[in-house]
């Protein structure tokens, strides 16, 4: 009958039981319909549009299920169609909270916490190897096989240190959708084990031995100014890559010889006070000739208000031969392993790296601590990599500090 059932000159009823009825418009629209009292009121719940087969939409025997689950829900006194719009409006909140859309919310709530090159990192290494296969997702719905297949697509290409650092940022959405009512389980939070472990590698340094020829190159290199000075600052103050590309020409005090970097631009968040060398001073003299007018002591060249890109001066080193055996990082490990080979206070010599000591008892952490040690260990630093310039002569530490 209900397959059967022709349109009319107006609206009419099939009546099923239990209150439940297949209404038919003039177009021959047949749409499922329960009639219910709720306190002494009749009510109407509409069910869903006519179909035999349950695909395409409700069939009779689906409508009489439906049926029955409301006749449960008004027993408990719940209004039917009040519990349906809740239901659609959960289906359409949980479609809306994807994963992408959570992970931007705790990014933003946590960016201005980080440096901003860390910050750029991490949304876009999310960018990159999860939104496109988990971001349109209803983030309470992803299974933790599926977080592992984006790791594991990952450590297909080979890099471990990236999948490492996606699963851990996962992981941090993770507890901001649960704590914001977003999602109930961690998918993420059990698959430490499940990632592989990489033979750990250092970046590439220099030995001693090395200095005299890579400094006679780099003085050789014919590239472009700024990277070539930016490379020589490097090797001076043996700061980190990213802190060196963002320097900002308010950060130095070339009378006193101070580069003041503020914590927001460094991997500890703590200040960190650099003693310039008189070598440094002199790089950072003619840096101000070309580029002195701008905010940034090394602008990017495609755009001014950006600071150099970070891959400048490893492509620099490239070009200059040394494609594996050395990086910007590497520096820090040459003129850490040389410095303590020549005697000086190694305490001096981590918070001139910008190290936080694992024993905080040995001292109050700030930017001035060690810095008479300090100053007389940068000079040092630079007047030894003069000798090696010219020649490779060894000089010894000044008295009193080693």
């Amino acid at each position: 009958a209900v397959s059967n059932a022709k349109p009319k000159s107006k609206p009419y009823k099939l009546a099923d039981s239990g209150g439940l009825y297949l209404y038919i418009t003039p177009t021959g629209l047949k749409s499922w319909r329960l009639k219910y009292r709720l306190n002494g009121k009749e009510r109407v719940l509409t069910i869903g549009k006519y179909s035999s087969s349950s695909k395409s939409g409700v069939s009779i025997s689906v409508a009489r299920k439906v049926r029955d689950e409301a006749k449960l829900l008004l027993a408990e006194g719940i209004d039917p169609s009040k519990d349906k719009l809740r239901k659609k409006h959960e289906v359409n909140k949980k479609q809306a909270d994807t994963f992408e859309l959570i992970a931007k919310e705790w990014w933003e709530a946590r960016k201005l916490a980080w440096t901003i090159s860390h910050a750029n990192s991490v949304i876009h290494s999310l960018e990159q190897n999860v939104f496109p296969i988990l971001g349109k997702r209803p983030i309470a719905d992803i299974s933790p096989q599926e977080v592992l297949q984006v790791i594991k697509q990952i450590e297909a290409r080979g890099a471990h240190e990236v999948a490492s650092k996606v699963l851990q940022r996962c992981n941090a959405v993770y507890r901001y959708a649960i704590t914001t009512s977003r999602a109930i389980h961690n998918p993420a939070a059990d698959l430490r084990e499940a990632l592989k472990t990489p033979e750990k590698k250092n970046h590439p340094a220099l030995k001693s031995k090395e200095l005299p020829e890579f400094l006679e190159k780099l003085n050789q290199y014919d590239g472009n100014i700024l990277t070539k000075l930016a490379t020589k600052l490097l090797v001076l103050t043996f700061v980190r890559t990213g802190e060196l590309r963002g320097a900002l020409w308010d950060e130095f005090d070339l009378e006193k010889g101070e580069w003041n970097i503020p914590a927001n631009r460094m991997k500890m968040k703590k200040d960190h006070l650099v003693p310039l060398s008189q070598q440094a001073v002199d790089i950072l003299n003619e840096l101000k000739t070309l580029t002195g007018q701008r905010d940034h002591v090394f602008p990017s060249q495609q755009n001014a208000n950006k600071p150099m890109s970070e891959n400048t001066i490893l492509y620099a080193l490239y070009r200059m031969g040394y494609h594996s055996r050395a990086t910007g990082h590497g520096f820090r490990t040459t003129a850490s392993t040389i410095l303590n080979e020549t005697g000086f206070n190694p305490d001096a010599i981590e918070r001139q790296l910008a190290h936080v000591p694992k024993n905080k008892i040995r001292g109050t952490y700030n930017k001035a601590q060690y810095l008479p040690e300090r100053k007389k260990m940068m000079q040092w630093w630079a007047d030894y990599l003069d000798q090696q310039e010219n020649g490779g002569n060894v000089i010894t530490a000044p008295f009193g500090v080693s």
